[in-house]
C-alpha cells in the first residue's frame, strides 16, 4: 500500500507539471495580445523560461542530495502553481517578466525532481513504470490545452483561466506531497513527515561519471529538438504548405501527443520484454520516418499521420533516459537525473530555432527533414542505454 501511494504521488507530480505547463503554453497567444510583444519579444520572452528553468534543475540537483528531493517538490511543485497564478495576473510587464522567471525556476527544480521520486518509486517496485508517470504527464497536457479551449468558449479572462489550472495544480502538489518517497527509500506515513539526508551523507562523496550522462543528455535533446519543432511548427507547415484549414493545422500537435501517450502507456512493458536499447534504436528509426513522412507529404491527414508516428517512436527515450541515470547514481542522491534533465532545456531552445531558421533558407519541407536524419542520432544512441539493460539484470534499479 505504502509503494503504491508513493507511485501514486509521483504521478500526481507529473500531472502538475504537465498540467501548468500546457496551460500557460497555450495562452501564448492571450499574452501576446494583452502585452503588445512583437513576434520577436515574444520569442524571447519564451526561451526565457527554458534558460532559467535550467537554473531551476542545477538548484535541485544541488539541494536534493541534503534535503532531499520529496522536499525540493513540495516547495517548487507550489512555485509552479504560483507562477502560473502570477502570469495570469500580470497587468505590466516587468510583473509578467518577474512571473515568468519565477515559474521557469520551479518548472526546473520539479523536472529534476520528479524525475528523481519516478526513478526511486521504480526501484521499489522492482519493474520499469516511469514512462507511466511521463504518460500523466501527457494525460494532464491534454487536460490543460482542453481547459483552455474550454475557458475560451466561457469568455473567462486571462487571470481566471490561468487562476484555475494553478489552483487544481495546487490541490494536486499538496495531496500528493505527504506521500512521496523520503530521501532514505522509505515512504512516510501520514503523520511522519519526509526526512532530510544526515549530515555528511552519501552526497559528499558521490562521483557520477560525465560521459555516460552526456551520452544519456544528448538523447534526451534530441527529443526535445524534435519535440519543440513540432509543437512550434507543425500546425505551420500544415496550414502553409499543405493549405490545412484552421480547425485542421492544431492536429498534427494532436496527434504527436497523442500517439506519445498511448506509447508510453505500454512502453514499460516493451522494455521490459525487449531491453532499452533495442526499445530506442526502434523508436529512433520510427521517428526519422515519421519525419520524413512528414517532410513528404502532399495532403495534411499524410503529415498528421507522420507526426503520430513520430510520438510513438520518441515515447520512451525521455523516461529511459532518466532511468539510465538513475542507474549511474550508486548512492540515489539525484545529481545524476538534474545533470540529465538540463539537456530538455537545450533540445527546447535548439528546437524552437531550428526549423525556423532552415525554412526561412530552404522552406518548410526541409526543415522537417532535419529532425528527421536528427532522430537517426537516437538509433546511434541506444547502445549507451545499455546501463539500462545491465541495472535492469542486477535488479540495481528497478525494471
Amino acid at each position: 500500500m505504502a509503494d503504491r501511494r508513493a507511485r501514486v504521488a509521483a504521478s500526481g507530480a507529473f500531472a502538475m507539471q504537465g498540467l501548468c505547463f500546457a496551460g500557460v503554453l497555450t495562452q501564448v497567444p492571450a499574452l501576446r495580445d494583452r502585452f503588445g510583444f512583437s513576434e520577436l519579444a515574444l520569442s524571447l520572452i519564451l526561451l526565457t523560461v527554458p534558460v532559467v528553468a535550467g537554473l531551476g534543475s542545477v538548484l535541485a540537483g544541488a539541494l536534493a542530495p541534503r534535503v532531499g528531493s520529496a522536499a525540493v517538490l513540495r516547495v517548487a511543485g507550489l512555485g509552479v502553481c504560483a507562477g502560473v497564478a502570477g502570469i495570469g495576473l500580470a497587468n505590466q510587464r516587468p510583473a509578467l517578466y518577474m512571473a515568468v522567471t519565477a515559474f521557469g525556476l520551479a518548472v526546473g527544480a520539479v523536472d529534476a525532481t520528479m524525475n528523481m521520486q519516478g526513478v526511486a518509486v521504480q526501484r521499489r517496485y522492482g519493474r520499469s513504470l516511469i514512462a507511466s508517470c511521463h504518460a500523466w504527464w501527457s494525460i494532464a497536457g491534454i487536460a490543460g490545452s482542453l481547459a483552455t479551449a474550454g475557458t475560451a468558449q466561457l469568455d473567462w479572462s486571462l487571470a481566471a483561466s490561468l487562476g484555475l489550472i494553478a489552483v487544481v495544480g495546487a490541490v494536486i502538489s499538496l495531496a500528493s506531497g505527504p506521500w512521496l518517497l523520503r530521501s532514505d527509500g522509505s515512504t512516510p506515513s501520514a503523520a511522519s513527515p519526509a526526512v532530510a539526508p544526515e549530515p555528511g551523507g552519501a552526497w559528499k562523496a558521490t562521483k557520477i561519471p560525465w560521459r555516460p550522462l552526456l551520452l544519456l543528455g544528448l538523447a534526451v535533446m534530441l527529443v526535445f529538438i524534435a519535440e519543440s519543432s513540432t509543437s512550434n511548427w507543425s500546425a505551420v507547415f500544415l496550414r502553409d504548405a499543405l493549405d490545412a484549414s484552421r480547425s485542421v493545422a492544431p492536429l498534427g500537435l494532436a496527434a504527436y501527443l497523442a500517439f506519445q501517450l498511448a506509447g508510453r502507456t505500454v512502453a514499460d512493458r516493451i522494455v521490459g520484454r525487449f531491453g532499452a536499447v533495442t526499445t530506442l534504436a526502434v523508436g529512433g528509426l520510427l521517428a526519422a520516418a515519421g519525419f520524413g513522412i512528414v517532410a513528404a507529404a502532399s495532403v495534411p491527414a499524410v503529415a498528421i499521420g507522420g507526426f503520430a508516428v513520430v510520438g510513438v517512436g520518441l515515447c520512451a527515450v525521455v523516461p529511459l533516459s532518466f532511468s539510465g541515470a538513475g542507474a549511474l547514481d550508486p548512492h540515489e542522491t539525484g545529481v545524476a537525473i538534474a545533470r540529465v534533465n538540463l539537456f530538455n532545456y537545450a533540445g527546447f531552445v535548439v528546437g524552437a530555432a531550428l526549423v525556423g531558421v532552415i525554412a526561412e533558407v530552404a522552406g518548410l519541407r526541409v526543415a522537417f527533414a532535419v529532425p528527421a536524419v536528427l532522430a537517426l542520432g537516437i538509433v546511434a544512441l541506444a547502445p549507451a542505454f545499455r546501463v539500462v539493460d545491465r541495472a535492469r539484470s542486477s535488479r540495481s534499479i528497478a525494471f
